[in-house]
Protein backbone atom coordinates (compact mmCIF):
# COMPACT_ATOMS: atom_id res chain seq x y z
CA UNK A 1 0.00 0.00 0.00
CA UNK A 2 1.94 3.15 -1.22
CA UNK A 3 0.35 6.51 -3.10
CA UNK A 4 -3.22 7.41 -3.18
CA UNK A 5 -3.76 5.92 0.28
CA UNK A 6 -7.18 7.34 1.92
CA UNK A 7 -7.32 7.87 6.22
CA UNK A 8 -10.10 8.06 8.56
CA UNK A 9 -9.38 8.39 12.07
CA UNK A 10 -11.88 7.74 14.82
CA UNK A 11 -11.98 8.12 18.16
CA UNK A 12 -14.55 7.80 21.12
CA UNK A 13 -15.91 4.33 19.84
CA UNK A 14 -13.67 0.96 19.76
CA UNK A 15 -11.75 0.12 17.06
CA UNK A 16 -13.23 -2.88 16.55
CA UNK A 17 -16.92 -1.31 16.53
CA UNK A 18 -15.44 1.26 13.97
CA UNK A 19 -14.09 -1.24 11.23
CA UNK A 20 -17.55 -3.42 12.28
CA UNK A 21 -19.47 -0.10 11.46
CA UNK A 22 -17.39 -0.07 7.91
CA UNK A 23 -18.71 -3.42 7.15
CA UNK A 24 -15.53 -5.61 8.56
CA UNK A 25 -16.48 -9.33 9.45
CA UNK A 26 -16.66 -10.32 12.87
CA UNK A 27 -13.78 -13.17 12.16
CA UNK A 28 -11.37 -11.38 10.27
CA UNK A 29 -11.18 -8.74 12.71
CA UNK A 30 -10.77 -12.01 15.26
CA UNK A 31 -7.75 -12.95 13.12
CA UNK A 32 -5.79 -9.95 12.73
CA UNK A 33 -3.98 -10.64 9.74
CA UNK A 34 -1.24 -8.46 8.33
CA UNK A 35 -2.05 -6.87 4.70
CA UNK A 36 0.47 -8.97 3.24
CA UNK A 37 -1.10 -11.89 4.22
CA UNK A 38 -4.56 -11.26 3.68
CA UNK A 39 -6.26 -12.96 0.97
CA UNK A 40 -8.36 -10.78 -1.19
CA UNK A 41 -11.51 -12.16 -3.29
CA UNK A 42 -10.54 -11.90 -7.17
CA UNK A 43 -13.40 -10.96 -9.51
CA UNK A 44 -11.86 -11.77 -12.93
CA UNK A 45 -8.68 -13.21 -13.38
CA UNK A 46 -5.91 -11.27 -12.08
CA UNK A 47 -8.07 -8.02 -11.10
CA UNK A 48 -9.15 -7.64 -7.10
CA UNK A 49 -12.69 -7.65 -6.75
CA UNK A 50 -15.15 -4.62 -7.29
CA UNK A 51 -17.00 -5.91 -4.27
CA UNK A 52 -14.47 -5.49 -1.47
CA UNK A 53 -11.13 -3.71 -0.61
CA UNK A 54 -8.62 -4.48 1.90
CA UNK A 55 -7.60 -2.29 4.22
CA UNK A 56 -5.07 -1.86 7.09
CA UNK A 57 -5.72 -0.36 10.35
CA UNK A 58 -4.47 0.42 13.53
CA UNK A 59 -4.81 2.62 16.91
CA UNK A 60 -2.66 5.71 18.36
CA UNK A 61 -3.43 6.52 21.17
CA UNK A 62 -7.14 7.26 21.53
CA UNK A 63 -7.50 7.24 17.78
CA UNK A 64 -8.33 3.79 15.79
CA UNK A 65 -6.88 4.44 11.95
CA UNK A 66 -8.08 3.00 9.00
CA UNK A 67 -5.56 3.47 5.38
CA UNK A 68 -7.05 2.31 2.45
CA UNK A 69 -5.70 2.82 -1.04
CA UNK A 70 -8.86 2.23 -3.67
CA UNK A 71 -9.03 5.45 -4.72
CA UNK A 72 -11.54 6.96 -2.09
CA UNK A 73 -12.32 6.23 1.80
CA UNK A 74 -14.99 4.09 2.52
CA UNK A 75 -16.41 5.91 5.46
CA UNK A 76 -16.80 8.81 2.79
CA UNK A 77 -18.72 7.18 0.26
CA UNK A 78 -20.76 5.97 3.33
CA UNK A 79 -21.60 8.33 5.90
CA UNK A 80 -24.71 9.91 4.49
CA UNK A 81 -26.73 7.02 3.87
CA UNK A 82 -25.43 3.99 5.89
CA UNK A 83 -26.87 4.01 9.56
CA UNK A 84 -23.19 2.40 10.90
CA UNK A 85 -21.17 4.87 9.57
CA UNK A 86 -23.19 8.34 10.51
CA UNK A 87 -21.35 10.58 12.71
CA UNK A 88 -22.96 10.38 16.17
CA UNK A 89 -22.26 12.65 19.36
CA UNK A 90 -19.47 11.68 20.92
CA UNK A 91 -17.75 10.32 18.34
CA UNK A 92 -15.15 12.18 16.36
CA UNK A 93 -14.04 11.21 12.90
CA UNK A 94 -11.53 12.98 10.49
CA UNK A 95 -11.31 11.60 7.29
CA UNK A 96 -8.96 12.43 4.22
CA UNK A 97 -10.35 11.24 0.91
CA UNK A 98 -8.57 11.11 -1.90
CA UNK A 99 -11.91 10.85 -4.28
CA UNK A 100 -9.53 9.50 -7.29
CA UNK A 101 -12.87 9.00 -9.39
CA UNK A 102 -14.42 11.86 -8.29
CA UNK A 103 -12.41 14.35 -7.44
CA UNK A 104 -11.23 16.85 -5.96
CA UNK A 105 -9.62 14.91 -2.76
CA UNK A 106 -11.26 16.44 0.29
CA UNK A 107 -10.79 16.49 4.37
CA UNK A 108 -14.16 15.70 6.09
CA UNK A 109 -14.67 16.27 9.85
CA UNK A 110 -17.67 14.89 12.17
CA UNK A 111 -16.12 16.66 15.52
CA UNK A 112 -18.47 15.13 17.82
CA UNK A 113 -21.85 16.75 17.35
CA UNK A 114 -23.40 14.72 14.50
CA UNK A 115 -22.73 17.04 11.85
CA UNK A 116 -20.02 16.38 9.74
CA UNK A 117 -17.96 19.16 7.71
CA UNK A 118 -16.08 18.91 4.19
CA UNK A 119 -13.42 20.67 3.30
CA UNK A 120 -11.74 20.58 -0.58
CA UNK A 121 -7.93 20.37 0.06
CA UNK A 122 -6.37 23.72 0.10
CA UNK A 123 -9.33 24.81 2.52
CA UNK A 124 -10.40 24.48 5.93
CA UNK A 125 -13.88 23.20 6.83
CA UNK A 126 -14.65 26.88 7.92
CA UNK A 127 -15.71 26.12 11.46
CA UNK A 128 -12.55 27.52 13.35
CA UNK A 129 -11.96 24.60 14.49
CA UNK A 130 -8.56 23.45 16.00
CA UNK A 131 -8.25 21.11 12.90
CA UNK A 132 -8.59 24.17 10.93
CA UNK A 133 -5.81 25.87 12.71
CA UNK A 134 -3.59 22.52 12.24
CA UNK A 135 -4.60 22.87 8.65
CA UNK A 136 -3.42 26.62 8.40
CA UNK A 137 -0.50 25.91 10.92
CA UNK A 138 0.78 22.66 8.12
CA UNK A 139 0.58 24.74 5.30
CA UNK A 140 -2.55 23.27 3.88
CA UNK A 141 -5.23 25.61 3.25
CA UNK A 142 -4.48 27.94 0.17
CA UNK A 143 -5.63 31.51 -0.34
CA UNK A 144 -8.99 31.16 -1.97
CA UNK A 145 -10.93 34.33 -2.16
CA UNK A 146 -8.22 37.65 -3.92
CA UNK A 147 -8.23 40.44 -0.73
CA UNK A 148 -7.14 43.81 -1.12
CA UNK A 149 -3.54 42.97 -1.98
CA UNK A 150 -3.97 39.99 -4.09
CA UNK A 151 -5.89 39.95 -7.20
CA UNK A 152 -7.19 36.51 -8.35
CA UNK A 153 -3.79 35.56 -11.00
CA UNK A 154 -1.82 35.79 -7.72
CA UNK A 155 -4.12 33.08 -6.02
CA UNK A 156 -4.25 30.74 -8.80
CA UNK A 157 -0.25 30.97 -9.08
CA UNK A 158 0.14 29.82 -5.57
CA UNK A 159 -1.89 27.31 -5.96
CA UNK A 160 -0.05 25.85 -8.91
CA UNK A 161 3.25 26.47 -7.38
CA UNK A 162 2.69 24.67 -4.16
CA UNK A 163 -0.66 21.96 -5.06
CA UNK A 164 2.71 19.26 -5.55
CA UNK A 165 2.68 19.48 -1.59
CA UNK A 166 -0.67 19.56 -0.37
CA UNK A 167 -1.27 16.06 -0.04
CA UNK A 168 1.56 16.17 2.49
CA UNK A 169 0.71 19.20 4.14
CA UNK A 170 -2.77 17.61 4.78
CA UNK A 171 -1.49 14.64 6.22
CA UNK A 172 0.84 16.34 8.30
CA UNK A 173 -1.85 18.22 9.68
CA UNK A 174 -4.21 15.94 10.54
CA UNK A 175 -1.30 13.79 11.68
CA UNK A 176 -0.37 16.89 14.26
CA UNK A 177 -4.19 17.62 15.20
CA UNK A 178 -4.97 13.38 15.67
CA UNK A 179 -1.08 13.15 17.69
CA UNK A 180 -0.94 10.38 14.74
CA UNK A 181 1.95 8.47 14.52
CA UNK A 182 1.44 5.22 11.61
CA UNK A 183 5.03 3.85 10.60
CA UNK A 184 5.87 4.46 6.91
CA UNK A 185 7.73 0.97 6.81
CA UNK A 186 5.30 -1.01 8.30
CA UNK A 187 2.47 0.48 6.03
CA UNK A 188 5.07 -0.73 3.25
CA UNK A 189 5.84 -4.00 4.60
CA UNK A 190 1.98 -4.80 4.82
CA UNK A 191 2.68 -5.48 8.19
CA UNK A 192 -0.49 -3.65 10.07
CA UNK A 193 -3.72 -6.00 10.82
CA UNK A 194 -5.84 -5.79 8.24
CA UNK A 195 -9.60 -6.72 6.79
CA UNK A 196 -12.34 -7.03 4.39
CA UNK A 197 -13.98 -3.79 3.69
CA UNK A 198 -17.35 -4.12 0.86
CA UNK A 199 -17.54 -1.11 -1.04
CA UNK A 200 -20.75 1.25 -0.30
Amino acid sequence: MLGGISLTCARGLDADEFLIALGADLDELAARTPYKDLAVPVGRPGMPSPRVNPVMYGTCGDWVYVLEDWGTATWATGYQGVESMRPWPDEEIVCVTMNRWSPPSMIIHAPGDGRAWRADFGQDTGQSSALDAALHAAGAVFPSLPDEDEDEAEVVACYEEHRWRLSTAVFTAIGDYCDLSIDPVDVQAGDLPSVLIPMV
